[in-house]
């Protein structure tokens, strides 16, 4: 798989926070407007003082909101955000199809994911289709921008973006653990840890959560999932006497999951009669899947209204939907989607669907969607923001590079089911023979915000630039360890 060197570049970039102006004479009003200051490198907003007041149309989930139901699944943490639109799909939450401001909300594929300010969508500019989403449970808030007021926070600037910030260093030493347990075997353990002492911090946090799912094979297996993840952070605050404060922060994030989950769904007929019922044919379905963050971000605070935050990033993240893809009866293959869309015109297709006979030899077909995904960048930013008169000036001005690949390394395999539903592999599909390819993106962005405000005035103009080189890689299904005989390419920038 090849690997994009990256070269460290000091970049410039200006950032501003919005800030009101102390006045020497007290405000009649009880409530009291407080300056706000740039709260954190990696938070879109930081509290929701600045969600509310900011330009364009923001919402800040807290931590105690978070809290308060303990969520693990995104989609019902989001539900109380206006202008959000969510799908449902696997019952859990576990692959989120989300839209913002009107977008298509098939994988969460059109707007811009990020945890920590990172980008943690798989590959986002060469398949942005999120089958990895980082998990709510251990956040400690959502941060969500709507519309073109987002434009330092691409690759997507017509929906919007959502960044979730996961655990953050305490200033004391503390801890804590959580655990529940509820129907269909459903499960959560949370603990968490960490401290600072003198100029060192670190917090260190696990996540175990599952269910044995509330779908019923006839088999009786199990339909639920089983989900871990950590994550681990050590801060270093560099030179504490010096006038120019610098500090070091690295973030480490692995899981992994394994979930019976499938693709097939019900015929009319039989949903309307047991909606939580699957198919004999889906009893093999399965995604496994892993993924690893690493982070680096060196901060220099050159004054309270002065910042300079450069963070090196890389994402991995490996997953295979091992799932029912089509049926064959008599010569005749028919896709999944085709017989349950016509169960009586595919009569016999569908009886091998549902296990109700017995099959020839090869009559299902298994696909082993397995991919593998890998992202690294460098990103820098400097904020800055300053008064002059009665005008409050705010200038943020950052870039990006970045560089993310998709692998596809498909196979399928082959079964046959007799009744009462049970599968037999009869032919094993060899690795590469489906789908062989590598989709690659070389990206550069860079944007500029000016924000200026007069009294209950704001001008906020912005610019933003990106270019993107996406290329292809195809070997061909015959050519499984890519010998390149058979290399097809293409290049779009």
């Amino acid at each position: 798989m090849r690997r994009l060197f990256l070269t460290l570049i000091i970049l410039f970039t200006v950032s501003f926070v919005a800030q009101e102006k102390k006045k020497t004479q007290t405000s009649l009003d009880s409530i009291q407007k407080l300056d706000e200051v740039i709260i954190s490198t990696n938070t879109l907003f930081g509290n929701k003082y600045v969600a509310q007041n900011r330009t364009g149309s923001a919402f800040y989930l807290s931590q105690k909101e978070l809290a308060k139901f303990s969520f693990t699944d995104i989609n019902r943490a989001l539900r109380t955000v206006p202008g959000v639109t969510i799908y449902e799909e696997d019952g859990f939450g576990l692959r989120p199809n989300i839209s913002l401001r009107g977008t298509s909300p098939e994988r969460s594929s059109k707007i811009t994911i990020m945890e920590d300010g990172v980008l943690i969508a798989p590959a986002p500019y060469s398949a942005s289709a999120a089958y990895y989403f980082p998990t709510i449970a251990r956040m400690e808030a959502v941060e969500v921008l709507k519309g073109s007021s987002q434009v330092q926070y691409g690759p997507f600037t017509t929906g919007g973006a959502i960044n979730m910030i996961s655990a953050q260093i305490p200033t004391e030493f503390g801890g804590q653990i959580r655990a529940s347990h509820g129907s269909f075997n459903s499960n959560q353990l949370n603990a968490k840890i960490g401290g600072t002492s003198g100029a060192f911090g670190y917090v260190l946090e696990y996540l175990n959560y599952g269910s044995d799912g509330f779908k019923t094979l006839p088999s009786g297996k199990n339909t639920g999932f089983n989900k871990n993840d950590i994550v681990a952070k050590i801060k270093a605050n560099l030179f504490p006497n010096a006038r120019v404060q610098q500090s070091l922060e690295f973030k480490f994030q692995y899981s992994d999951e394994v979930g019976n989950e499938t693709y097939l769904g019900l015929s009319e007929a039989d949903f309307n009669a047991n909606p939580f019922q699957r198919y004999a044919s889906s009893n093999e379905d399965k995604m496994t899947t892993n993924h690893s963050q690493y982070m680096l971000t060196h901060q220099l605070n050159f004054s309270e209204n002065m910042r300079l935050t450069t963070t090196a990033y890389q994402n991995n993240f490996a997953r295979n939907w091992y799932k029912l893809n089509d049926i064959t009866f008599n010569g005749n293959r028919q896709s999944i989607a085709n017989v349950l869309d016509n169960p009586t015109l595919f009569s016999d297709h569908f009886a091998i669907v549902n296990g109700s006979v017995n099959s020839a030899v090869d009559a299902v077909a298994v696909k082993a969607n397995n991919r593998k995904y890998y992202s690294q960048g460098i990103q820098t930013k400097f904020d800055y923001h300053w008064y002059q008169g009665d005008l409050f000036h705010d200038l943020e001005i950052g870039a990006r590079f970045h560089y993310d690949e998709e692998d596809r390394f498909q196979w399928v395999d082959k079964y046959s089911i007799s009744t009462p539903g049970a599968l037999s592999l009869t032919s094993a599909g060899t690795p590469g023979t489906d789908a062989n390819r590598i989709s690659s993106a070389n990206a550069f962005a860079s944007f500029i915000t000016y924000k200026v405000k007069y009294k209950n005035w704001t001008f906020t103009p912005g610019i933003r630039y990106q270019n993107i080189t996406l290329q292809r890689e195809d070997f061909g299904t015959n050519d499984v360890t890519r010998t390149g005989a058979n290399l097809s390419e293409r290049e779009n920038s």
